[in-house]
C-alpha cells in the first residue's frame, strides 16, 4: 500500500470541494484550483475528508496513488494556506528590487535581468540589502517552477558561494587553488 496514497485528505471549513468524474475543484479564501486525476483512481469524499484509493494492486495503478493524492492535497492546501518558496542572493554588489511587478536582478552581469512573473505568482523583495526574494502563489508546481528559473539566473558556485540559492540550501564549498 502506498503510505502517501493511503492517508486522508482533511478539507478545512472554508473550503468547498466538489468531484465531478476525475475532476477536482476546491474553492477558498485563496482562490479556486481543479485538477484532473486518472480516470481509474478511485475518488471519494465522505464527512470532511478526501480519500484517493486504486482499484488494483497494478504496478501503474500503485504509481498513480500516491500522485493522485498528492495533486488532490496540494490544491486543498494551495486554496486555504497557499505556497511560498524563499530565495537567498549571496554575492558583493548582487541585489534585487521589485519595479512594478517586474522582478530587476542585478547579478554581476553587465545587464539587468528583469523577469515578469506570470498572473498568480506574487514576488516580494525583503532583507537587509535587498537579498531575500519569496516567490507565492497557490500552485505548488508554479511558485516552484518560477523560484528555479530565478536560481537559473545565477546559481550558486561552489569556490565562494555567490548567487541564488533557496533559504535551506547547503552550498558545499570547494578548496581553491593552494599556493606554493
Amino acid at each position: 500500500m502506498s503510505r502517501i496514497g493511503k492517508l486522508p485528505i482533511i478539507v478545512p471549513e472554508d473550503v468547498n470541494v466538489t468531484i465531478t468524474g476525475n475532476a477536482i475543484t476546491a474553492k477558498g479564501p485563496k482562490g479556486e484550483l481543479s485538477v484532473d486525476v486518472h480516470p481509474e483512481m478511485i475518488i471519494s469524499f465522505e464527512d470532511g475528508q478526501i480519500a484517493v484509493k486504486r482499484p488494483s494492486d497494478g504496478k501503474i495503478h500503485r504509481e498513480l496513488h500516491g500522485l493522485s493524492r498528492s495533486l488532490v492535497s496540494n490544491i486543498v492546501e494551495g486554496v486555504k494556506t497557499g505556497f511560498e518558496k524563499r530565495l537567498e542572493i549571496v554575492g558583493v554588489g548582487y541585489r534585487a528590487e521589485m519595479k512594478g511587478i517586474k522582478l530587476v536582478l542585478s547579478l554581476g552581469y553587465s545587464h539587468q535581468i528583469i523577469f515578469v512573473p506570470p498572473e498568480s505568482i506574487e514576488i516580494a523583495v525583503e532583507g537587509k540589502g535587498n537579498n531575500t526574494i519569496i516567490v507565492k502563489g497557490i500552485k505548488k508546481e508554479l511558485v516552484g517552477q518560477v523560484a528555479a528559473k530565478i536560481r537559473s539566473f545565477r546559481p550558486p558556485e561552489p569556490y565562494k558561494g555567490k548567487g541564488v540559492r533557496y533559504a535551506n540550501e547547503v552550498v558545499r564549498k570547494k578548496a581553491g587553488k593552494t599556493a606554493k
